[in-house]
């Protein structure tokens, strides 16, 4: 198993554990949480005793988004070449690589997901929050978002709340327009999300994958 600095990877009854672990910055995204995650994304794809893995955050919140006080530019996580939006190509890339797993990825918000934390929510395969969570891209107040899925997700009505009048959504109102899949009372947001993944655990690996390239394939057509 590798050595993680920036998360949490704990394995247990068919499922990854990864927990975002900078809860005094929030969570936010630096570039050595965004490789570590993607690595352990990419372990528990390659190890045959995982199912199913799920992202979630510790402390008060899921991810308050990109770390912005510190150097994005230097030790990204993979290579992108430096020409026009170099930025929004490569976390765009890196999100969509989650697609690309063959085991599905579940995301596990509480507190808040802000602008890069929202986008990761939108890169894993399914997503659950707590009821009172805070789903927001304040960026879009002076940019576009860099991975910019709500449209396609969540129907051009409701991206236009989230995108122009940025609008804040609660963990339950996430659910009701479909940017997340279920919302749940706080008290029992793990153990609902462990129950399901627990049902994932339980269906052979071939089955999962096939299905999850089978819902990707017909979103990209």
């Amino acid at each position: 198993m590798t050595d993680y600095t920036a998360i949490r990877y704990e394995v247990e009854r068919g499922r990854a554990r990864i927990t975002l672990s900078r809860p005094e910055k929030r969570n936010a995204l630096s570039n050595a949480l965004r490789a570590d995650l993607l690595e352990a994304l990419r372990e528990a794809d390659g190890d045959e005793n995982i199912h199913v893995s799920i992202v979630r955050g510790a402390g008060s919140c899921f991810s308050s988004g990109y770390d912005l006080g510190s150097d994005l530019g230097t030790n990204q996580p993979y290579f992108t070449s430096q020409v026009g939006m170099q930025w929004a190509r490569h976390v765009s890339e890196g999100w969509m690589s989650i697609w690309d797993l063959a085991k599905p990825v579940i995301a596990q918000v509480h507190g808040y997901a802000m602008a890069g934390g929202l986008e990761l929510v939108g890169a894993c395969d399914l997503a659950y929050a707590a009821a009172d969570a805070r789903l927001s891209h304040p960026v879009t107040r002076f940019a576009l978002p860099d991975f910019d899925w709500f449209p396609v997700g969540l129907g051009w009505r409701h991206a236009m709340e989230l995108q122009v009048a940025g609008r804040e959504f609660s963990g339950a109102e996430a659910a009701a327009i479909g940017l997340i899949n279920q919302a749940f009372p706080a008290a029992e947001l793990e153990a609902k999300v462990l129950e399901i993944a627990g049902r994932m655990a339980a269906v052979a690996i071939p089955v999962l994958t096939v299905n999850k390239r089978a819902v990707h394939t017909a979103m990209e057509a």
